[in-house]
C-alpha cells in the first residue's frame, strides 16, 4: 500500500513539472505572478537559478519618477534570466539605503524618497535569501541598479556562501551589472564628456528608463526649469536621451551580467 501512495505522489510531481515545462517556462518566470505549485514545478524542472533583482525609490530629477531602479532592474533581470535559462526572477526589492535621516543625506533630502538603513537592507536580503534557499535554489543571484546597495549585498553573499559553503548553495553579487565604466567610455567615444553624461538621473539613467518604461520620463520637464538641473537633484544633460541610446546602454549591463553569472561555478 505504502508503494502505491508513493507511485501516486511522484507521478503527480511529475506531471506538475511536465505541465510547467510545456506550458509556462517560456513565457512565465516572473515569481510573484507565479503559484507556488509552479514554482515547485519550475525547480523540478530544473529552475535551479533565481536573481534577486534592487531598485530603489528616490528623487530622479524633475524628468523621472521615483521608481527608476525598479523599472529598469526588473527589465533587466527578466532578459538576463531568459537567457540564462532554468533562472526565475523574485520580486524586486525596491527599499534600499539612501542617506541619513537626520539631518538628511543624499537622496533623504528629497521628498518621496524611501530609504532603509544598512543593516536593515541587509537582513533584508539575508531573510529573502534564506527563503529562496528553503524553497530549493540552488543558486541566489543579487543584480542591484543602486550605488548604495553593491556593499551591502557583496557582504550579504559572503557571509552566506561561508555559512552554506557545506551544502551546494551559492549566493552571488554581481557587480559587472552595476559597473558602468565601458557605457562611459561608448558615450565618449561618441563625443559626450563627463559633464554631459552626469552622474545621477543624467544621460544613463534616463535613456535606459526610457527604454524599458517610457511613460516614466518626460522630457519636456527639463524645458520649464526655473532653479539649476543640480539642485533639482539631476545631472549631465538628460534631455539628449532617448529609448535606442537606453537599449544599447541597457544591453552593455545585461550582457556583462550573463557572462559573470556564468562564469560562477
Amino acid at each position: 500500500m505504502f508503494n502505491i501512495y508513493k507511485v501516486i505522489i511522484i507521478t503527480f510531481l511529475t506531471l506538475q513539472s511536465a505541465v510547467f515545462s510545456k506550458e509556462k517556462h517560456s513565457t512565465q518566470i516572473h515569481m510573484k505572478d507565479m503559484t507556488w505549485l509552479d514554482i515547485r514545478g519550475a525547480i523540478n524542472c530544473g529552475f535551479s537559478t533565481v536573481i534577486v533583482p534592487t531598485g530603489g525609490i528616490e528623487q530622479n530629477g524633475p524628468q523621472m519618477v521615483l521608481a527608476k531602479h525598479d523599472y529598469i532592474v526588473g527589465s533587466a533581470a527578466q532578459k538576463i534570466a531568459f537567457e540564462l535559462g532554468n533562472t526565475l526572477v523574485a520580486p524586486t526589492v525596491s527599499f534600499v539605503p539612501q542617506g541619513d535621516y537626520s539631518p538628511p543625506t543624499g537622496n533623504m533630502k528629497f521628498p518621496g524618497t524611501i530609504g532603509v538603513e544598512v543593516q536593515t537592507f541587509e537582513l533584508m536580503l539575508d531573510n529573502i535569501a534564506r527563503s529562496l534557499k528553503n524553497a530549493g535554489f540552488k543558486h541566489i543571484v543579487f543584480i542591484g541598479d543602486h550605488g548604495l546597495s553593491q556593499a551591502s549585498q557583496a557582504k550579504t553573499a559572503e557571509k552566506l556562501n561561508v555559512e552554506w559553503r557545506k551544502e551546494g548553495i551559492k549566493v552571488s553579487h554581481i557587480f559587472s551589472y552595476y559597473d558602468d565604466k565601458l557605457q562611459y567610455k561608448m558615450l565618449q567615444e561618441k563625443g559626450e564628456t563627463l559633464k554631459t553624461i552626469g552622474i545621477h538621473a543624467g544621460l544613463i539613467d534616463t535613456s535606459e528608463l526610457m527604454s524599458t518604461n517610457a511613460d516614466s520620463v518626460t522630457l519636456s520637464a527639463l524645458n520649464e526649469l526655473k532653479e539649476e538641473l543640480s539642485a533639482l537633484g539631476a545631472s549631465g544633460k538628460p534631455e539628449k536621451a532617448s529609448p535606442d541610446l537606453g537599449k544599447i546602454l541597457l544591453d552593455m549591463r545585461i550582457q556583462a551580467a550573463i557572462s559573470e553569472i556564468k562564469s560562477i561555478k
